[in-house]
């Protein structure tokens, strides 16, 4: 049986939004939620990641605050509604579910996290902001320069609240909540109870109702779990490539930030253009790799735990753990990017022989039946998860390293500070675009070592300039992006220190 939104109590707008991209049917989640949230009641929604629990809460999230907890005129500084989310990209996500919703009633949005500048964040409080979207570290540094105030919460909403308190967040959630008016509505979303969820769950909700629907430890039944046995690195690397060389999206997952750049630039170099995503990214790098997922121009996603929660990307039809996860609960989180809404997916676990005992332990504990099959790259069983090979991609060329001129002498700004530093010392002054001189203005004579250094040595020169000019340049998948203009979002004077 299938229940529309428009029978749950929906306003006609939002279901237009909904319907404009596509969503007609409520998840179950949703439809068990929806009628208490919308009511204004306090509520526990306890559903894995891939459930609908976005939707779930962000829509009375916007059809209260933009009917009957409209709060008047927009004020600086005092938003109406509140998300909490543990990652930047979950909360980037959340704020882009939310924002065609809030555009129906011209609700403003606004994110905040860390990592970026906060400039543009402070001007978009300072402007008004109806509803924010936040981590709570960068949000408690906000609250402390008193650019945002909580008092004027009317909703309050915590997704992946157990995920939270893996992260060691529940203090500053616990601050950030006790801070909103005692009788704001308040919705937590979380896949488990443990690590002292149950504590928020028993301080800041009046009476909730509690509503479990798809919890972490029911595996999808959509999603078909394997276990392949690789003898040794050569022929895991084989079958890792060969995984990754489908035409669909998938997310192989590693245990290290170093190992999952380095795995991302191999296939890329391979023909498979794939892009990383870990802790040691900025956060633009971030947003631009997983733009690129999402878009398909990069068809691999290489990532560490950091994407066990924060990917929602539909159409992820498989999941690879190249390295197991250390225990089930992070293995059903990274298992969770496919199989999403209802749709299939295949998770893959590869394992060494000296893995088997534990990864068997962890399934156990998952409530995964599923036993070692011995495969190599070209077992059929690979084949079919891999189905239709995508065609070679030709990796961008590497950008030639610029030689340095005077052969083989840095000429830099830097450098020639350096060197005039050392003349001015030596009584040597080099006027520019000129020979050397003394200080009485005579030319200097030029010492074989300092013939040496301007690369007229055999032996030094010609070294030097062979290894500049044959070395291989290294570059990153990840490279550097702009941090954004330090000068918008209002004048800078009289700002305090940080802003």
């Amino acid at each position: 049986m299938t229940t529309d939104f428009r029978t749950l109590g929906v306003p006609a707008p939002l279901v237009s939004v909904l319907a404009a991209d596509g969503k007609t049917e409520a998840f179950p989640i949703q439809v068990d939620t929806l009628p208490d949230t919308l009511a204004g009641r306090d509520v526990l929604g306890r559903g894995r990641t891939g459930s609908g629990k976005t939707i779930a809460f962000a829509l009375p999230l916007v059809a209260r605050l933009g009917t009957k907890l409209a709060g008047g005129a927009r004020r600086s500084g005092l938003p109406l509604g509140l998300v909490l989310a543990p990652t930047r990209e979950l909360a980037t996500q959340i704020t882009n579910t939310i924002q065609p919703l809030a555009d129906a009633y011209g609700l403003r949005v606004t994110t905040i996290f860390g990592g970026v500048s906060q400039n543009r964040q402070a001007q978009a409080l300072r402007d008004g902001v109806d509803i924010v979207v936040a981590c709570p570290g960068r949000l408690e540094d906000l609250m402390g320069q008193k650019l945002v105030r909580l008092d004027a919460i009317e909703i309050t909403v915590i997704d992946e609240a157990d995920h939270m308190a893996d992260l060691g967040f529940l203090p500053g959630v616990t601050r950030i909540l006790a801070a909103t008016p005692a009788g704001g509505q308040r919705l937590l979303f979380s896949a488990t109870l443990d690590n002292g969820v149950d504590k928020l769950v028993k301080r800041f909700l009046a009476n909730p109702v509690m509503h479990s629907v798809d919890e972490i430890d029911q595996p999808p039944v959509k999603m078909t779990h394997h276990v392949f046995g690789t003898p040794d690195a050569d022929a895991k690397k084989d079958l890792v490539r060969t995984l990754a060389s489908g035409r669909g999206r998938r997310i192989l997952f590693m245990r290290t930030k170093h190992h999952a750049k380095r795995l991302a630039q191999q296939l890329t170099a391979s023909g498979i253009p794939a892009v990383d995503l870990h802790g040691n990214l900025s956060q633009p790098q971030r947003d631009r790799n997983l733009a690129a997922f999402a878009s398909g121009d990069a068809r691999v996603l290489v990532a560490t735990d950091v994407a066990a929660r924060g990917v929602h990307v539909d159409g992820v039809e498989l999941v690879v753990h190249v390295d197991p996860p250390a225990e089930h609960k992070a293995y059903l989180h990274r298992s969770g990017r496919t199989a999403r809404a209802g749709s299939e997916g295949d998770v893959v676990t590869l394992v060494t022989p000296a893995q088997e005992k534990d990864v068997a332990q962890l399934m156990r504990k998952a409530g995964i039946e599923a036993s070692v099959q011995r495969v190599t790259a070209d077992a059929p069983v690979v084949a079919a998860l891999v189905g239709e090979v995508a065609e070679y991609v030709a990796p961008a060329p590497k950008p030639a390293r610029q030689q340095q001129g005077g052969g083989g002498r840095s000429q830099g700004a830097n450098a020639q500070r350096k060197r005039a530093a050392r003349e001015a010392r030596d009584g040597v002054q080099q006027p520019r675009g000129g020979a050397r001189r003394d200080r009485s203005g005579r030319p200097a004579a030029k010492s074989s070592a300092q013939g040496q250094s301007h690369g007229q040595s055999s032996r030094g020169g010609a070294r030097s300039g062979a290894t500049r000019s044959g070395s291989a340049p290294v570059y990153s998948s990840s490279s550097a992006a702009p941090q954004g203009n330090p000068r918008r979002g209002g004048r800078r004077a009289g700002r305090p220190a940080g802003a």
